[in-house]
Order: C-alpha cells, then structure tokens, then sequence
C-alpha cells in the first residue's frame, strides 16, 4: 500500500493566518523591503503581506514585483494554447462543466480530429500547446493520451509544428509517469484545485478525484518517474485565498526538500460559471483587486517561477497582471473539445467562461506596443535546461543570454510565418531595440545571424 503523505498542516496554516491579521505598517514595510532582494520569503512574511490594506503599500506591492518579474524575465512573454482532447469524465467535480452528472453528449477526438485542430493551431502560429482531458480510466486510458501527444508532434502544416506539449492529466501513477516522459513531454501540470482538505473533500464528491493525499503527492510521483518540471496552481474561490498562497508555498518546498526543485511555473486561475453550478454558491470567491494582490505577493514569494494567466481573464486584467508578475498567457484560446474546428464552422460550446476572444494576432500586437517581447521559444526543453538546470541559470541571470536571443528568434519567425504588415514593422522595431539589450557581443551575433538565416526561410533555429 503507498504510503499516505500529507504535508499541508491545516492548523499551522490557520494559526498563521490568525497570527498575521494585525501586523503593522512597519512589519509590511521590512518583508516588502526584503522582497527586492530576491530572496524569497518566509511563511509568515507572506502572510503579513496578504493583510496589505493601504494603497500606498498596494502601490508598493506591484511595483516592487514588476521590478523583479523584469530582472528575472526581462520584458519577454511567453504565449501558448490550449487543446481539449476529451471531455469524458467520472468526477463529480462541484465547479466543472464536466462533471459527471451533467448530462451532455460527450466526445472525444479521434487521431484525425486532434491532427485537424493542431494545424489550426498551427496555423495561428502556437509552437507551445497545453493538452488538456477529463479523467476516464475507461475511455481515455493513458493510452489515449500517448496517442493524443504522438498526434500533435507528427502533426505539420506548412511552416508550423508543435514544438512542446504540456501536459493537465488527473493525477496517476509513477508508470504512468515514466510513459509520459518517455513521451516527451514539457512541463506536467495539476492543481491541487484547493489545498484545504475539507473544502477539497466537499467539492470532490464521491469521485476518483476525491482522495486528497493521492491528489496532493502526484508531483511526487512525477518527479520520481524523471518528470522535473511540474506545473501547479489552485482554483482560487473555493476556499480562503490566503489559505491557498500559504499552501502553495508549502507545496513548493516540500518539493524542493525532497527532489531538489520545485514549481517550475504557477497558474492562477479564478473560478467562472460553468454549466450545472452557481456562482453565489462560492462564498470565497476573489473580486479583481484582491486578484492584484494575489499575483504580485506570488511573484515576491517564488521570484523564479513561472506565472501563467490565461483567456478566462479580461484583456484589461492581462495587460496590467502582467505587469506585477505573469510571464506566460494564453491567446487565442477554446476550451472546448474540438473549439477550434468548431469555430472555423462557426459553432461555440465552452467548459467555462472565457473573457479574452483576441486572436493570437491581436494578442502579439498588443504585446509588442506595451514594450513586451512575445516568445514562442520552447528550447530550454529540448536542450535539457529543465527542472534543476533551469533554476539555475535563472538565479544566476545567465538565462537571459538564451531566453531573450531565443524569444526574438521565434517572434521572427511569427512575423514571417502568420504576421501582416502592420506587426512585421513592430518586430522589427522592437528586434533592433532589444539586440542592443543584448550584453555579450558573441550572443548578439549569432542572433543577428540566425535572424538572416529564418528571413531566407530556416526555421527552428535558437541558442
């Protein structure tokens, strides 16, 4: 039998909390100081900052993460989508549109189907694709979806391929894991939804999804199936917020103690209506300002990871989120099995509520007039600067001297590939501002000389 492991402790969470509702001013002021430095904080200094109330200090807050968001990441931004392959599912998740007591015709993509939505993709320019399924042993097996990530890969239209797929299956076991790996996979992503037990079992019901501990310990699982980069994330509004940032906070460093390296990125998703729940049913759900908070006080917690927003927020919301700590959003985005080809015919079906419809195109534009670098690069996976190797670079500054070269490249090819006239001349404006950002000589170039290269038709050329 494996062994339960349960490293969320309710009650020190809440005595934290409890602890950390009066602190002063001058205590927000020293943890806020303190975050500039990029050291990362303490329980108990996250917890003071989630009683911010002064503007001032809220002021102070986003400032100071967006200060270490572009120290770390500089301006680049990296752009990916989402492809729901199935929607068949046995949870009872309270929240989802899939639950299993929703009655709908379900579906599945055959091979042919998930190869038609990848050109469609494709043809959007996504080099980076998010798969996403509903939990059934019975119909999709891991089978299925080995089959799903072998059909994306071999899948080419044109100029565009698929160069990485993440992966948001339930969680399962280390065999599982292992084929996952050996699959080639990027980053595997699960939220915990809600790291506390009691609403997580309330929301959960009578489901395979219900088993906290099984749910809690899958990066475990993961890591030790040689799956170094781990996604994670909580539905913020099921339960108190601050509880979920001091469990996400926990979670990381369990994962740090035991393998080495902890989240390689962090999603931020809010709850939204959904067929079969309401809303008003979710006391604890977040309104936009509390929202701010929670992104910039996660960005000063865990300054080397990775944040990711996607199109369930408002264009308005993104753009300013991404100041204060997103690194990763989504465009372009369906979240229904087959979106894509449905929209091509002009049919819409949604799992959730979707608030940013921009086309990838609009997305970049933007992007780019807000002195953002939009990054397709997807080669720190494939040359092995994952998990461990990753952290490293990225605390010692030294990934600059491949993310950025590797962001414009792939932005070149964007514009050649799927870009009007209008965004061509915003590349190549913000490609001759940011080489001048470059600080090695030797790094600059052999920018400019792949640049050539992709201008004369070569593709898939990075550092």
């Amino acid at each position: 039998m494996e062994k339960k492991i349960n490293f969320i402790d309710q009650e020190y969470i809440e005595n934290l909390l409890k602890n950390s509702k009066n602190t002063s001013y001058e205590e927000i002021e020293r943890v806020l100081n303190k975050a500039k430095n990029k050291e990362g904080l303490t329980h108990k200094e996250v917890a003071s900052l989630l009683e911010i109330k002064d503007e001032k200090q809220k002021r102070k807050l986003y400032e100071i993460a967006g200060e270490l968001k572009k120290s770390i990441y500089g301006n680049r931004i990296v752009v990916f989508a989402p492809l729901y392959v199935s929607d068949y599912c046995v949870n009872n998740c309270t929240y989802c549109g899939y639950k299993r007591e929703n009655k709908f015709e379900r579906k599945k993509l055959s091979r042919e189907q998930i190869q038609n939505e990848v050109r469609l993709l494709e043809k959007m320019g996504h080099k980076r694709l998010a798969l996403e399924l509903g939990e059934d042993p019975v119909n999709t097996p891991i089978e299925y979806t080995l089959d799903a990530i072998d059909a994306v890969y071999t899948t080419k239209f044109e100029n565009g391929s698929i160069r990485r797929i993440n992966v948001n299956i339930a969680a399962t076991s280390v065999e599982n894991y292992k084929k996952l790996k050996d699959a080639d996979i990027g980053t595997y992503i699960l939220f915990q939804e809600t790291y506390h037990k009691p609403t997580y079992e309330r929301v959960h019901p009578k489901c395979l999804k219900g088993d906290y501990e099984y749910h809690l310990t899958a990066f475990n699982r993961a890591m030790e199936a040689g799956i170094d980069d781990v996604g994670a994330g909580v539905l913020f509004g099921l339960a108190d917020y601050k509880y979920e940032i001091i469990g996400l906070m926990l979670h990381n460093e369990h994962l740090e103690k035991e393998y080495g390296v902890g989240f390689h990125t962090v999603s931020v998703p809010r709850i939204k209506k959904a067929d079969g729940m309401n809303l008003e049913d979710y006391p604890d759900a977040i309104d936009d300002d509390t929202f701010r908070n929670i992104v910039a006080i996660i960005r000063l917690a865990v300054p080397f990871t990775g944040m990711i927003l996607s199109t369930r927020e408002t264009a308005e919301l993104r753009r300013e989120l991404i100041k204060y700590g997103i690194s990763q959003v989504s465009a372009g985005s369906s979240a229904d099995v087959g979106g894509y080809t449905d929209r091509e015919e002009g049919k819409t079906r949604t799992q959730f509520e979707l608030a940013d419809h921009r086309t990838p195109l609009e997305v970049l534009k933007e992007l780019l007039d807000s002195d953002c670098v939009p990054s397709y690069c997807t080669a720190c996976y494939r040359m092995g600067r994952t998990g461990d190797r990753f952290m490293q670079l990225a605390k010692s500054g030294n990934i600059q001297n491949v993310c950025s070269p590797n962001a414009l490249l792939t932005l070149m090819e964007y514009a050649m590939d799927y870009g009007d006239k209008e965004l061509t001349e915003k590349v190549e404006d913000v490609i001759e501002r940011e080489l001048k950002n470059l600080v090695r000589d030797d790094i600059k170039k052999m920018t400019v000389e792949k640049l050539e290269k992709i201008k004369n038709g070569e593709r898939d050329l990075y550092l």
